[in-house]
């Protein structure tokens, strides 16, 4: 089950990188966070903690619902689904993609070589998702696209911190949903605000108006 789990992350993890136009971006987001969620439901099944299937509601409600619902609705509404701002071709990003998950298997497999290989193999997911979000916000030049790299990051974190400590305490996990949940809502509104000012949301466009 565990290793369906991370097979789905991975998948829909590449999906984002070969993403061409942001509602597909934006489903390859709400795919991964569902298989973050499932992971999170099976540790909280087994081990039998109520913080944890707390802790899943939330995560379901904000990443897998709403997150999703307001970048979609931020999408249609600047009418920016057409293009990412491209600076590396899907092509690339996929080559790119394949060496993240070599980089990231090679350094769990060193950092924790005392940890079994399941462990191992759920750490060097989280470090190819955290690598990837980094990319996206990297090599994506539209603002809304960023958003997402910095969401993918945080689902990375999220897992990491999960695996290696066990989970964080349980009012500090609530509050980073919260804060997550905040921070895209107030940047949808910036990126709202930038395109009806400068009529896109280009960052690199934007960069030229610094004085």
């Amino acid at each position: 089950m565990k290793e369906i789990i991370l097979l789905g992350i991975l998948i829909s993890t590449y999906f984002m990188i070969i993403a061409k136009r942001m509602p597909a971006l934006i489903r390859s987001f709400r795919y991964q966070s569902f298989f973050l969620f499932l992971a999170t439901f099976v540790i909280a099944w087994g081990e039998d903690q109520p913080d944890l299937y707390i802790i899943c509601g939330l995560l379901f409600i904000i990443k897998v619902s709403l997150i999703p619902y307001l970048l979609y609705r931020i999408t249609n509404k600047i009418k920016a689904g057409q293009d990412l701002g491209l600076i590396v071709n899907s092509q690339l990003s996929l080559l790119c993609a394949l060496g993240f998950t070599y980089l990231a298997w090679i350094f769990s497999a060193h950092l924790f070589s005392d940890l079994n290989q399941a462990m191992v193999s759920i750490l060097a997911v989280a470090f190819f998702m955290v690598l990837t979000g980094l990319f996206l916000m990297i090599s994506r030049m539209t603002a809304l696209a960023q958003v997402v790299g910095l969401l993918v990051m945080e689902n990375g974190l999220f897992l990491l911190a999960s695996t290696v400590s066990g989970g964080m305490p349980f009012f500090v996990e609530i509050a980073i949903f919260f804060d997550v949940f905040i921070s895209v809502v107030i940047m949808g509104f910036f990126v709202y605000r930038i395109n009806k000012l400068f009529t896109h949301i280009d960052v690199d466009k934007l960069s030229h108006l610094r004085g």
